[in-house]
């Protein structure tokens, strides 16, 4: 386990040209001695699930203006990376210092079990007060959650537009779309369950569309990367609730695809990120995290598929009343009851048994 750790690690380490570190111009004088400490660290240890290519611009920046600290990023998936904190924290072994995940409801759980340690960031007034929780959970990202779709297979102006116009194609065309829609699979993937929860949630109407997708005997998946893979070729015509930054990334160079973000609601997710309560580098890490959150950080972000959570920064968003974000807070537990879970996998086998019948 340590080895493939270091790995990581290592692959994600880089350099810059030391300049001298300068505190940010609205930032308190006490922080000096934060940044005076965090030099004294010389390393950050971040778990994260973004791509490491996304983080590139911002790591090559952060270090820019803060020389001397090197990032070590480990890129790991949100279930392997919960299980590798807990049992690294419990064990007393050397673990994150930053745990930054998109699965919202496990990060929500490790912060409401003590994981994390509260921090009053100087970018704290600046952030939608919905991204934000007991100083301990921040939530970087608005990344919004829509349809992926196979140009060719799928013409412009047939591309549903609401869940009730998607439901209507579905039906309408289920015989021909048999093997040919994709989604998460809640029993195996945390944000697949998450989304579905957030759409029951959000209307009643969802159970009817499950139906509709259950009729086409969809192809199930547990990340993104083969929904994508799977439009592209052909081989789908259409996934629903896909992670829209990646989405849309993924568009900009294949043709192949297009990408809708459903206009009675488009459920909005965040990636959070706490500090580690037991962080061996401490102020390093709330250094990362407020440059993260900073207006130089997130236009980083949003110069790549990462939408930035910041109003105040120049990068495409949803209208207001099209947006669903979901919020950084307690509510998310109920999604990790296990009996509610249970129940909720029972429906949703339930309703796939009675789609392979039709």
């Amino acid at each position: 386990m340590a080895r493939i750790f270091m790995i990581a690690v290592l692959a994600a380490t880089f350099t810059a040209t030391a300049v001298v570190a300068q505190r940010p111009a609205s930032y308190p004088r006490s922080y000096d001695q934060l940044i005076s400490d965090a030099r004294a660290e010389r390393q950050v240890r971040i778990y994260g699930n973004a791509d490491r290519a996304e983080l590139l611009p911002v790591v090559a920046a952060f270090r820019k203006r803060y020389p001397g600290i090197t990032v070590l990023y480990a890129d790991l998936g949100s279930t392997e990376m919960y299980r590798r904190f807990v049992t690294e924290t419990r064990a007393k072994k050397m673990s994150a210092d930053l745990v930054w995940s998109s699965a919202m409801d496990l990060q929500v759980k490790l912060i409401n079990d003590g994981f994390a340690q509260g921090y009053a960031s100087p970018e704290k007034p600046a952030l939608p007060p919905v991204s934000v929780w007991k100083n301990m959970g921040f939530g970087v990202t608005a990344e919004p959650i829509g349809i992926v779709y196979n140009k060719r297979l799928v013409p412009t102006g047939q591309v549903p537009r609401t869940h009730a116009a998607l439901e209507t194609w579905l039906r309408k065309n289920a015989r021909a779309l048999t093997g040919r829609v994709t989604t998460f699979d809640p029993a195996r993937s945390n944000v697949g369950y998450l989304y579905l929860s957030e759409d029951l949630a959000i209307t009643r109407d969802t159970r009817s569309l499950l139906e509709a997708i259950a009729a086409t005997k969809p192809v199930l998946s547990r990340t993104s990367e083969p929904m994508l893979r799977g439009v592209a070729e052909g081989r789908q015509a259409i996934a629903y609730n896909v992670i829209g930054s990646y989405a849309v990334e993924r568009a900009r160079t294949d043709p192949r695809i297009g990408v809708a973000f459903l206009q009675d609601y488009t459920i909005v997710t965040s990636r959070i990120a706490f500090i580690a309560r037991e962080a061996a580098h401490p102020a390093a890490a709330k250094l990362f995290l407020d440059f993260l959150l900073s207006r130089e950080g997130q236009s980083l972000l949003a110069k790549r598929s990462l939408w930035p959570v910041r109003t105040d920064v120049a990068a495409r968003r949803l209208p207001s009343s099209q947006a669903r974000p979901i919020r950084v807070g307690p509510q998310l537990l109920v999604n990790l009851d296990r009996v509610k879970r249970q129940r909720f996998l029972r429906d949703w086998t339930a309703i796939l048994a009675t789609g392979a019948q039709q």
